[in-house]
């Protein structure tokens, strides 16, 4: 399955889609040290409900319904779930499965788009949802764009009709104009994947009259907030013009951040663009990363790139790929 993003233009567009131990001396139980204090101290607040959790204000955090705790928490990220998670040990508990889909996700997204091991949709699917049945509506709006992507509408929309129940603006409601409403709000409100999503509604006109300007606004909002289809998009509206102001070094500096975060389309093209000024050791790097990332566009130029470099050269090059991992990003 090819990543796409820049939306298809009737008209044809121009646009194509990297201790010791204590000894007893006595019969006295030791005295703890400083920090063994401090860690058993933060034990005990993490996973105590009936003596810690109550708030100044006497609202008792752990009598919170479990059904009621994960509607809210369904479309929190990682690092959300964790903090919350050291509230008390019953919201411990309760979120248990939504970390296990963090887990999923982490995983489904890392079988799509080829990093760390080899590229598989059916085990990326398969990930996604999983995570999905464990509550995550983060999962839900990934499976349900892969169904959307496989032509399977009908799955797709039931994935993004229960995330949007449960509370995540990026799962679009099935009415184009309804959908561009609560787009505005959740974008203005920091949302980044509702930036891009609204930023692509604008583009293709669906919902809302065309604009390219304001997606080209929306994308850069998204990009700067680490949505890395974003990056992408952002790089093709600088480097053409179209939407925001021309500018080559604005279209490559979004391009390898693009790349640099894993966007297999990104690293091909900011590869072919660094052998076009001549990086031989660089541009063999990210057309490496852009073939395990399934664009096979990238072969040709790659090796005819390698057989220019010498036997060392191309070992310390595939060397660098092999421990190449992608920056932390937004999918």
């Amino acid at each position: 399955m090819k990543q796409r993003t820049w939306p298809d233009r009737s008209t044809g567009s121009r646009f194509t889609a990297l201790q010791f131990p204590i000894t007893e001396k006595d019969n006295r139980r030791p005295e703890l040290t400083a920090s063994a204090r401090k860690a058993r101290i933060k034990r005990r607040s993490r996973f105590s409900c009936s003596r810690s959790i109550k708030s100044t204000e006497g609202h008792d955090f752990a009598s919170l319904p479990f059904d009621v705790l994960n509607k809210i928490a369904a479309s929190f990220t990682l690092p959300q779930l964790r903090a919350a998670s050291l509230v008390c040990k019953s919201w411990n508990d309760a979120l248990r499965p939504l970390r296990e889909a963090m887990v999923l996700l982490r995983w489904g997204k890392r079988f799509k788009h080829g990093r760390g091991v080899r590229k598989n949709l059916d085990k990326a699917l398969d990930s996604f949802l999983k995570g999905a049945a464990r509550g995550s509506t983060l999962a839900m709006v990934d499976a349900g764009l892969m169904y959307w992507e496989m032509d399977k509408k009908e799955a797709a929309i039931s994935l993004y009709r229960q995330a949007a129940v449960l509370g995540d603006p990026a799962a679009q409601p099935a009415n184009a104009e309804e959908a561009v409403k609560l787009l505005y709000q959740a974008s203005i409100a920091g949302h980044v994947r509702a930036q891009y999503q609204l930023a692509l509604c604008l583009h293709r006109g669906r919902g809302v009259d065309f604009n390219l300007q304001e997606a080209a606004r929306w994308y850069l909002r998204a990009a700067e907030g680490g949505y890395v289809r974003a990056m992408y998009n952002t790089s093709l509206c600088y480097s053409f013009g179209e939407g925001l102001p021309l500018s080559h070094r604005q279209a490559r500096k979004w391009m390898k951040r693009a790349a640099d975060c894993g966007h297999g389309k990104a690293q091909l093209e900011h590869g072919l663009g660094l052998f076009t000024e001549g990086e031989m050791m660089k541009a063999v790097v990210y057309l490496e990363l852009a073939t395990r990332a399934g664009e096979t566009a990238a072969d040709h130029v790659k090796n005819v790139i390698l057989q220019q470099l010498s036997a060392t050269s191309r070992d310390r090059a595939m060397l660098v790929v092999d421990s190449w991992r992608a920056m932390p990003s937004l999918h």
